[in-house]
């Protein structure tokens, strides 16, 4: 669907190379249990580019002699670890507090659809003082599946009241922009998220991509009929 100027009353949010920068965090977690196994940890930016694939994909990355399943010992002792520090340098991405003031400003809502679990998502929005400010917050294990179903964004659209033709999602993966067609809504690519160099968001079928996140205020402040300052 193509954005149109104030047909946005809800504005849903990726979190992990989105809305927030957890890569200095999860990679760290990562090359330290590399460290403590004998493997040469893998560069801070190649892990970074990994980190929208989670703890599963990151594991992948830095153990790739090793099968690693979902709620294996290693998964279970990257999430422990991880747990941790999970706001320790974790920060909003440049920029997007200002966006998510003017939001709450003019009271347009906005809210959180991840594929990181709840025990995961609500200490790190707790520990940045976003949880309370959520119209909704939705996790990757809230419903029986997740990302690139469209039920989570669904959900998050019930939790705030808003149809979801009037809502627009921007996330940093291909399952990211999935989700959101299929749920109906507008969708945004967020380019200067965790990116592959093997993947091309242009490829994702979005209705525009934000290259940096001072584009993706200006893309979302008109489409939800405010004028960027």
């Amino acid at each position: 669907m193509q954005i149109q100027d104030n047909e946005i009353d809800l504005v849903l949010f990726d979190l992990d190379g989105t809305l927030v920068d957890t890569a200095p965090d999860m990679v760290a977690v990562l090359q330290s249990m590399q460290r403590e196994n004998d493997i040469e940890p893998v560069p801070y930016e190649i892990g970074r580019s990994h980190v929208s694939n989670g703890a599963l994909g990151l594991l992948a990355l830095g153990f790739p002699d090793i099968s690693i399943s979902f709620g294996d010992e290693l998964h279970l002792e990257y999430l422990e670890r991880y747990a941790d520090v999970v706001c320790d340098e974790s920060r909003m991405f440049e920029g997007l507090d200002d966006l998510l003031d003017r939001l709450d400003e003019l009271e347009i809502r906005w809210g959180v659809v991840t594929n990181k679990p709840e025990s995961l998502t609500h200490p790190l929005l707790e520990g940045l003082g976003l949880a309370a400010r959520c119209a909704c917050i939705v996790s990757g294990d809230t419903l029986s599946v997740r990302k690139p179903e469209p039920d989570p964004l669904l959900l998050g659209c019930d939790i705030a009241g808003v149809e979801a033709h009037r809502a627009i999602y921007i996330g940093d993966a291909a399952r990211d922009i999935q989700a959101g067609m299929r749920a109906g809504m507008a969708t945004i690519a967020a380019g200067y998220g965790y990116i592959t160099e093997d993947d091309d968001p242009r490829e994702w079928g979005a209705d525009i991509i934000a290259v940096d996140t001072a584009e993706l205020a200006q893309i979302i402040l008109k489409a939800v009929n405010l004028d960027p300052r």
